[in-house]
């Protein structure tokens, strides 16, 4: 993931970081500095899943956001190039 989204979309992922894994607290996040590696590691520890299982679903989860800002910024570039176009 982008380093830039993650600092953009950060307070978004982490509320669903938090969400999805309760046990994990804000400060332990923000020590991360929203290392996917990092996070992973605390949810592999805090709920004994494998280190590949956590890997997945943090990535997974941290996708979404890559998405939907990739499909926001394509939104905007379109709206620009179809005003510039009339």
């Amino acid at each position: 993931m982008n380093k830039d989204v993650i600092q953009g979309k950060w307070k978004e992922i982490k509320g669903e970081l938090r969400k999805t894994w309760g046990n994990i607290t804000d400060d332990e996040l923000e020590k991360t500095k929203g290392d996917a590696t990092a996070i992973a590691g605390i949810v592999q520890q805090r709920y004994g899943l494998a280190k590949e299982d956590a890997s997945k679903k943090v990535s997974s989860l941290m996708d979404k956001y890559a998405e939907s800002t990739k499909d926001s910024l394509r939104e905007n570039r379109d709206e620009a190039n179809r005003k510039r176009d009339h």
